[in-house]
């Protein structure tokens, strides 16, 4: 008899303890947060260390990280409804909004300098490995000049930075005002003072004009005469690199650790999906800027920036095909590439080559594994995210449309129709991909809302699995199981059909009694070779006392 009561009571915990402990407040989701509190002084001017970076992220933090045990819990940065809020991060944009292909093609563009000549050269461009110019156009607005070398495919590096540009900025992130641009030589005017900047973007000589036509003589030139520009519009405030781990000192807005920002860990998915496999702290940056609607306080805007070697550029301009597929030092799969001698192939082996102007001849579908997409050194948010932070992202994708990934294309202003039709449909392709399998990872509900029925009110929902057509209606089934706020079974669980469309209600909702009728929905969906639930927490909503939606918990 004791043992008897002893198991019941351990049964009576086990039951007591079935959900997780989180609970939410009964109000509505943040849809903002005020990160623009007034930060008075910049930041002081940094330097990044592109080799020391290389280092730390390659190897020592993977030293760091494999010795100990996991510290990274689930994102933060994030809502009651497991959704990201807009802030100086992120901006929700695609899916909340109608988002016209038109808009989408335009981007974060303002009126550019192309009809502003000519332009002014004041300097070489800080950084990275070709040659570019700073300049300032008519009007004294600054941009960035980037060329396609006359030693690499034409429109490849220039177009995929503006196509991933678009794609980015409609997924919600703030990118630079980029744009391909017409020149010809005659529209470059050398500043009396213009100087050569080494890495650091520190002045090391003067730049004189048979300088300039030297470097020139690097660049792709037309036929016709005209250059091909990058023109990126320096961005406002003081500038300075971003950092992927901790928070920075000095930035009193800048409270959660970067390795667990949702909005950072979630675009791992978005750019496997490009492959902007050159993601590193580097091509991220902080401006210093005052608010429109107050100049007098100041605070940091966050950027993605330099896309030009997506889309499979990396691969093609270093004559490398693992960007994408592995990092550029592995010791794991260095150390297994001994061990089998390299008989074995490895996943970038293989697959057609496509040969058509402005697209690099790797970017492709067949080989693309969302869940072994690495860039070419680890980016500690992408390394500390989740499957709920993956499944973040791959909503994201999953919601452009056909025609709006086109109209980003068309905005790298491709010569060869094909290289349109050819991005277009292999970008469609891997966000299928990347849609597949992410949603199978997570129960893939979404869109929780409450709607009147004539008994009261019903939980409706989307299945996303079934509105992208990745699954059947026909073939799955989902248990509803309502609990009130300890935890407590409200009745026995209900079973319900999916709808055709993906988009499927429960039966009217009965609140429990207490706490302001708290209760939380256990909603299980089962489907052949998959089940997930997904925990939907309901309050009583006190202005007009029907149920409303206050917490969402993925299991």
């Amino acid at each position: 008899m004791k043992l008897f009561l002893l198991l019941a009571a351990l049964a009576g915990c086990a039951a007591s303890s079935a959900l997780p402990p989180t609970r939410f407040v009964n109000a509505p989701p943040v849809a903002v947060v005020d990160d623009r509190g007034d930060m008075p002084k910049p930041l002081p001017a940094d330097r990044f260390y592109k080799n020391l970076y290389v280092f730390d992220s390659s190897i020592e933090r993977r030293t760091t990280r494999a010795l100990r045990l996991p510290s990274e819990g689930r994102a933060l940065a994030v809502n009651a409804i497991d959704e990201v809020p807009d802030s100086t991060w992120f901006t929700n944009r695609i899916g909340t909004r109608a988002l016209s292909p038109d808009e989408i093609a335009t981007g974060p563009m303002t009126e550019g300098p192309e009809q502003h000549l000519p332009w002014t050269v004041v300097s070489t461009k800080v950084g990275g490995t070709s040659f570019g110019l700073i300049i300032r156009d008519a009007r004294g607005v600054k941009y960035e000049l980037k060329f396609d070398a006359n030693d690499a495919p034409p429109e490849l590096e220039t177009g995929a930075h503006v196509v991933v540009n678009r794609l980015v900025w409609a997924a919600g992130y703030n990118v630079p005002d980029d744009r391909i641009v017409y020149i010809r030589r005659g529209d470059l005017v050398l500043a009396p003072d213009a100087v050569v900047k080494d890495i650091f973007g520190e002045p090391q000589s003067s730049y004189r004009r048979d300088d300039l036509d030297r470097d020139l003589q690097l660049v792709h030139v037309d036929p016709d005469g005209r250059i091909r520009v990058l023109a990126s519009r320096w961005i406002d405030g003081k500038v300075v690199h971003s950092i992927d781990q901790g928070v920075r000192e000095g930035d009193p807005n800048d409270r959660i650790p970067h390795e667990r920002r949702r909005d950072l860990r979630g675009a791992s998915p978005i750019f496997a999906w490009v492959n902007h496999a050159d993601a590193n702290a580097s091509n991220f940056l902080d401006a210093w800027v005052a608010d429109p609607a107050d100049p007098r306080r100041h605070y940091l805007e966050h950027y993605a920036i330099d896309f030009g070697r997506s889309l499979g550029v990396m691969e093609e301009m270093n004559h490398d095909r693992r960007p994408g597929y592995a990092y550029n030092i592995d010791p794991a799969r260095i150390l297994s590439s001994l061990f089998i001698l390299g008989i074995a192939p490895r996943p970038w082996e293989g697959g057609k080559l496509v040969a058509i102007r402005g697209v690099a001849r790797g970017f492709r579908v067949a080989l693309f594994d969302p869940g072994q997409w690495r860039p070419c050194f680890p980016y500690t948010p992408f390394v500390t995210a989740d499957r709920f932070d993956n499944f973040w992202g791959a909503k994201i994708i999953a919601r452009f449309t056909p025609a709006q990934i086109r109209s980003a294309v068309l905005a790298g202003q491709f010569t060869d129709p094909r290289a349109v039709d050819y991005l277009t449909d292999t970008l469609v392709a891997r966000a299928r991909v990347t849609e597949a399998y992410w949603f199978a990872r997570v129960n893939p509900l979404d869109q929780f809302v409450i709607a009147p029925v004539p008994a009261g009110a019903s939980l409706c929902f989307d299945d996303l699995s079934i509105t992208a057509g990745l699954d059947a209606a026909t073939t799955t089934r989902y248990t509803v199981t309502a609990f009130d706020r300890n935890q407590r079974p409200l009745g026995a669980g209900a079973s319900l059909a999916a709808a055709p469309a993906g988009r499927t209600c429960t039966m009217p909702v009965t609140l429990s009694t207490d706490h302001d009728g708290y209760t939380i929905l256990d909603i299980t969906t089962t489907r052949p070779g998959f089940t997930g639930s997904t925990l939907v927490h309901l309050a009583r909503d006190p202005s007009t006392q029907m149920p409303r939606v206050i917490g969402i918990w993925r299991l």
